[in-house]
Formats: structure tokens, C-alpha cells, sequence
């Protein structure tokens, strides 16, 4: 067969000192066919070195196979068969830019037939193998490639048998649950068999060169309950993808709503004592006496837990906030207006930078709101639980701003933009946010400001790199790097090229929806829906319909 496939006469023969490869038969056809035998050294595997190395190569492949879909072991020969199958059909570095089936056949293998291994598909039952109410599709999992015949080998859990078929539809993000399968099948105490022997075969109506002359009765329903074992009671499979599993996961992320529920949390706990560490440090208040011609104002715990552009939790967030709903305009505070970026602004630097090749960087000011120095007196009152003991009537006097004030956004802007103005920067006169330096005639650093998000490039490494240290020197920062993110953007940055996306935004909407399953379609309607007449007994969610 070897010989008749490739073309080539078969000169010498390598083996091991196996059984099979060393009777007398095997030997006498070796001779008959001039073919030279060379055997290993007795009880010496090295010598098999390329031999022994694909075998753990197909082996490994096949137990991954096998984990990745929880599949039973009893399919390893399923799994072994598909391996070599698409190992076949892959690049190698032993040949260059060709497969071992190109260099064995002398053509390109086709790939737009491959699967995923292990997926939930159905397969078509021919009109001629079924009753007139049986169903047309039987459920199965793909297991592999066939061989002599042009179809797919699926494996129907509830026969145990296999099926050969061409007409399948395939459910690639679908898998089946084996679990609930497996417990099943301990609470009836029935052992079933998984024996891959017997093959029931779906007549395609196509040819085959390797075919076998069917049988002369076929099997007339291949999902005919009858053959399982009596006792064995199937119970409904749950199936659910990926997508769902992955939003509940989000649903284990919790944030405490007052401070009594974070006491409970060490990692809170500390996240407030880094929170009010930082006040401190800024020199933000100053305990005083109680003043009795003054509005006290209140302060609350916020909670708020940070997370990766990928979903993942990147670190807890208390934040002390000021009741600055019970302040009254002209006593408690002045102006608060206070400026950030525009979004065509961040998209402006973006495309600048992409088009004259420079890096876009980020920094994040920790608690930026209270770096700002307050005009007006204002008093506030001892955090919840960590009110000084002995000194409970006591109340802080802000020297600076707080989250939650009124006026905390106007003076965090008024500190920002003076010491932009000290360090030799020039405000932009369309954006009052944009700052550009320039040194010499070609060198410049642009700098845009989101409250307490700084997005900075230039054309001089140098200059990004002092203007990075004088920030870290003046206030508290987080240096992110390049950007990545920012405004509900994501931003991919490639030495060529910038990127702008809104994959999360994407998947928080389907997710809220309940789209994370949706298949796309060339047009919003599909062309085969049938319309019925509404009689308004079941409206849509009027709030959901309109949000969406």
C-alpha cells in the first residue's frame, strides 16, 4: 500500500526487536520483497529515539484531547486516531513549508473540514433508517475523521455506538456534559459498555473506495432506546456555554455597601487604612474642636472593586466620601465647575501619535481630589470605625478637598493647572485640559488630563521620561505604562500601528442582554422568520427594549 501511494519501492525497513516484526512470516515477506531489515541493539529503546518521541507527541496530544472536554477515557483510540490525523496535516519543522500529508500524497491537504474534537453536533438520520416520527437528527459528540469514507465519526453517548455520516451539523462552543452522565449512571448502578466495536454506518449515497457491501437488514433507528440496558434511566443533560459560565463567575465579585459588611474582609480593612494613609499623608485635615457656627458635614465608606480590561480583579478601593448633598451653594462652597477631557480630543492624540510613530503613556494620580487646596472652611466628621478614642467629639478641619464636595473636582483642576503652568507648559485655548511643552524646534511633550487620568506622548523619550519623574516627585502616582485603557476604550499599541477597541463595552452589553450565545447574521431580520399577529399579551420590557 505504501509503495502504491507514494510511488517509492520500499529499500530498508527499521524496527525494533518487537514480536510482530520479528516471526518468521514477517521476515520470509521482507525477503521476498528485497527489503532490508535493520533491528535495534536488544533491550536498547534509545535507538527508537524518533520513533518513541512521536509516540509521546500523538499520546500527549490525545490525553490533552481527552482533558480538555472531560471526555472518558474509553474514547483514547478515538482521540489517538484524530491526533495522527491533524498532526498530519500540521507544519512541521522537519520539512519546510510543506506537511507530512503534502509530502506523502505530493498534495495540499484541505483544512476547512476540520472540528473542534470533542463538540456537540447532530446527525442527519436518513428518511430510509427512520420511521415517519422518529426524529431527523440524533445528538452526538464529534470524536474524529473517517477514514475510507468521506464523513465525520460521531459518537452517540446514548447507544454507545459510533456513527459515520457526512450530513453533520456541528456546535463548536458546545460541549457534553459527561458529569451529569456519569452520575447518572451511578445512581442506577448499571455499568454500561463504552466498546467502540460495533459501528453503526449512515448511508450518504456516496462512493466510497474502500466501502464495504452494506449488510442485508440495517439498523432502523440508530437512536433506538431498546438497546440500552433496562435498569439505566437517562436524566435531562444540562448544556451551557462558556459564555454563561464565564458571566456567573462575575456574579462571585461582591462589594460591601457599608462598612460593617467590609470589617468583615481583611483586604477591605487594609484598603481603608491605605485610603485614609493617603490623606495623611497629604496633609489633608487637621483634628479641631467641634465649631458651633459651622455645618458639619458627614463622611460614608465607598467600595469599589477594580478590574483588568479582561475582566479579571486588579485590587480593592475604599474611598472616603463627603456628604456634599447636604452643602449649601455661597457658605459651603463657590465654583465647581472644573473641566476634563473630551473624548475627540483622546481620539485626536491617538491618531497624532499613531501618525508620527510616538508611544502613548498613562499615569494615574492616587486620590487626585485630595491634593486640591479648598478656599472655603469646611469641617467633617470622624470616618466610621476609625474614630479617635477618647477624642469622639472631635472633627477634622479640611485644608484640602475630599471626594464627594461640591467644589473637590474645581480645586483638584486649580492645583493641577498651576503647577502645569510652573513647570513651563502652555494651555491649550480649544481644550482646556491639553498642555504641550516644546524644547528646541522639533522636540514636544503633549499632555491631556481625565480628573485623575494623565495620557502624555511627545516625539523625545527624554522629556516623557522627566516629565514621568517630576509627576511621581510632586504627587502620589500610578505609572500604567503604555495605554491600554482609557474612557472605555481599549487601546492595542504595535511598533506600526494603534488600535482602538470596545470589546468590554462589547461583552458587557451581551451579557446584560443575554446575547453572549447570539450567532451573527447578514441582516437584523431573518429571511425565513414567520410573523404572527402580536395580541399584546406578552410586551417587552419597555426600560430593557429601550436601553439596548
Amino acid at each position: 500500500m505504501v509503495e502504491l501511494q507514494s510511488g517509492f519501492k520500499v529499500k530498508c525497513l527499521r524496527s525494533d526487536r518487537g514480536g510482530e516484526f520479528t516471526s518468521s512470516e514477517f521476515s520470509k515477506l521482507c525477503e521476498e520483497g528485497g527489503i532490508q531489515r535493520q533491528l535495534t541493539t536488544t533491550y536498547t529503546p534509545q535507538q527508537n529515539g524518533v520513533v518513541e518521541r512521536k509516540n509521546r507527541t500523538v499520546v500527549e496530544m490525545a490525553k490533552a484531547m481527552l482533558h480538555e472536554k472531560n471526555m472518558p477515557y474509553s474514547l483514547w483510540a478515538e482521540a489517538v486516531h484524530t491526533a495522527v490525523y491533524l498532526l498530519n496535516r500540521s507544519p512541521t519543522k522537519a520539512l519546510e513549508n510543506i506537511t507530512l500529508f503534502e509530502a506523502y500524497s505530493g498534495r495540499k491537504p484541505g483544512i476547512g473540514h476540520l472540528k473542534v474534537f470533542g463538540s456537540l453536533c447532530y446527525v442527519h438520520v436518513p428518511t430510509e433508517t427512520r420511521q415517519k416520527l422518529d426524529a431527523k437528527s440524533v445528538k452526538g459528540v464529534f470524536v474524529g475523521y473517517a477514514v475510507c469514507e468521506k464523513g465525520y465519526r460521531v459518537f452517540d453517548p446514548f447507544t454507545k455506538k459510533l456513527v459515520l455520516s457526512r450530513d453533520v451539523v456541528f456546535d463548536e462552543s458546545m460541549t457534553w456534559n459527561w458529569k451529569a452522565q456519569t452520575d447518572t449512571q451511578d445512581q442506577s448502578k448499571t455499568e454500561i459498555d463504552f466498546s467502540l466495536h460495533e459501528v453503526t454506518e449512515v448511508d450518504n449515497n456516496c462512493a466510497s473506495p474502500c466501502s464495504s457491501p452494506q449488510a442485508e437488514e440495517q439498523e432502523r433507528n440508530i437512536h433506538d432506546t431498546a438497546e440500552i440496558t433496562k435498569p439505566y434511566d437517562h436524566t435531562p443533560v444540562k448544556w451551557r456555554s462558556i459564555n454563561d459560565i464565564l458571566a456567573q463567575c462575575n456574579l462571585c465579585i461582591v462589594e460591601p455597601e457599608k462598612y460593617e459588611e467590609a470589617a468583615q474582609d481583611q483586604s477591605w480593612i487594609k484598603a481603608m487604612e491605605d485610603e485614609l494613609s493617603m490623606i495623611e499623608k497629604n496633609g489633608t485635615w487637621e483634628l479641631v474642636n467641634r465649631p458651633s457656627d459651622k455645618q458639619v458635614i458627614g463622611v460614608k465608606w465607598m467600595f469599589k472593586t477594580k478590574l483588568n480590561l479582561d475582566g479579571s480583579v486588579q485590587k480593592n478601593k475604599a474611598r472616603l466620601v463627603a456628604k456634599g448633598y447636604v452643602q449649601k451653594p455661597g457658605i459651603d462652597y463657590n465654583e465647581t465647575f472644573a473641566p476634563v477631557a473630551r473624548l475627540d480630543t483622546i481620539r485626536t492624540l491617538i491618531a497624532l501619535a499613531a501618525q508620527k510613530g510616538w508611544k502613548l503613556y498613562q499615569l494615574d494620580v492616587k486620590s487626585a481630589f485630595l491634593n486640591g487646596k479648598l478656599q472655603e472652611e469646611v469641617y467633617v466628621e470622624q470616618p466610621e470605625g476609625f474614630v479617635i478614642q477618647g477624642k469622639e467629639d472631635r472633627v477634622y478641619r479640611l485644608h484640602k478637598a475630599l471626594y464627594g464636595l461640591k467644589q473637590a473636582p474645581r480645586a483638584w483642576y486649580g492645583e493641577i493647572d498651576g503647577y502645569f503652568a510652573e513647570c513651563g507648559f502652555e494651555k491649550s485655548l480649544s481644550e482646556a485640559t491639553l498642555y504641550t511643552k516644546t524644547r528646541g524646534e522639533n522636540d514636544i511633550l503633549i499632555v491631556s488630563i481625565y480628573v485623575d487620568d494623565i495620557v502624555y506622548t511627545g516625539s523625545n523619550q527624554g522629556m516623557l521620561n522627566e516629565f514621568k519623574k517630576d509627576m511621581k516627585e510632586k504627587y502620589e502616582m500610578t505609572d500604567l505604562g503604555l495605554l491600554h485603557h482609557f474612557l472605555g476604550m481599549g487601546v492595542i499599541q504595535t511598533d506600526s500601528s494603534i488600535f482602538i477597541h470596545q470589546r468590554k463595552y462589547a461583552s458587557s452589553l451581551l451579557n446584560k442582554f443575554g446575547l453572549t450565545d447570539c450567532k451573527p447574521v447578514s441582516t437584523p431580520l431573518v429571511a425565513t422568520e414567520k410573523l404572527i399577529k402580536d395580541d399584546g399579551s406578552g410586551a417587552a420590557d419597555e426600560e430593557n427594549y429601550r436601553s439596548l
